[in-house]
């Protein structure tokens, strides 16, 4: 048993060794510039629905698209999806090896789910020429599958609140700057704090507004047991263009999701790992 428990712990060593070395960071740091790339294409693509231009989807799908399209397109996938990668591989480290608390650990959990699904989109599109469904279409599908188990209608309607609940949560941390703990501030002049600060605020909080409204379409899914309620990330967006305030909402929405972009450019460079 001794022999058991020595193994798994210079296992762990060794692993927490890895993580920590300076090519895993700067291959984490790498991850965090492509996020940012995410982002501002999400960003792009829905400026384009706003003002009737708007060929692909607003989504992770569509982001990978617009990517592939381009000069070295393939290239740039790969990198992306090596960028990624390393993401994943360093929030999971985050979760089974970091000194964090609870939350922290689960955060960390989820953020690897999140980041192997991007890598696990790119992958598709790069062996198979298809990114697979787009966020609407795995959101209905989800939603009706779950729907047909017992309490289906009810953990769909729990899943809407939790959407909900972290959207406020990321409200949260941008209007009182939470994200700034996570940053080597010492670093940064005034000048470079001041704008890195308003470039989070503002993100975090457009990042926040698009998952609440998401999380209300989940419980109008609930509600209705109507599984074509739920909405992925491009029909949620498109959803702020139908409001009385008209395709000026989604502009505003998605030039959040592009200023969201800049300060992910910012993390990369200044967060802590």
């Amino acid at each position: 048993m001794n022999s058991v428990a020595s193994a798994g712990h210079q296992a762990r060593g060794a692993a927490r060794q890895a993580t920590n070395s300076r090519t895993f960071e700067r291959l984490a740091r790498f991850g965090m510039a492509c996020r940012g790339v995410l982002y501002a294409l999400v960003g792009i693509l829905a400026l384009q629905i706003a003002f009737g231009g708007g060929g692909e989807e607003a989504d992770k799908t569509g982001a990978v698209h617009t990517v592939a399209q381009q000069p070295f397109g393939t290239v740039l996938l790969w990198l992306m999806a090596v960028g990624f990668a390393a993401l994943a591989l360093w929030q999971l480290s985050e979760a089974v090896l970091g000194g964090q608390d609870a939350k922290h650990r689960v955060e960390s959990a989820a953020r690897t789910v999140v980041y192997a699904l991007v890598v696990g989109t790119v992958i598709s599109f790069l062996l198979r020429g298809t990114t697979g469904r787009s966020s609407d279409e795995q959101s209905k599908d989800l939603t009706a599958t779950v729907m047909d188990w017992p309490g289906g209608q009810l953990i769909i309607g729990a899943v809407g609140l939790g959407i909900v609940a972290l959207g406020g949560y990321w409200i949260y941390q941008g209007v009182k700057k939470k994200f700034l703990e996570h940053l080597n501030t010492a670093g940064m002049s005034p000048k470079v704090h001041g704008v890195v600060e308003k470039l989070g605020m503002i993100g975090y909080s457009a990042r926040g507004v698009i998952a609440v409204a998401a999380g209300i379409f989940f419980l109008q899914a609930a509600i209705t047991y109507d599984p074509d309620e739920a909405k992925g990330i491009d029909s949620t967006m498109r959803a702020f263009a139908d409001t009385p305030l008209g395709p000026w909402l989604l502009v505003v929405v998605a030039l959040g999701l592009v200023v969201f972009a800049a300060y992910c450019f910012c993390e990369a460079r200044w967060r802590r790992t």
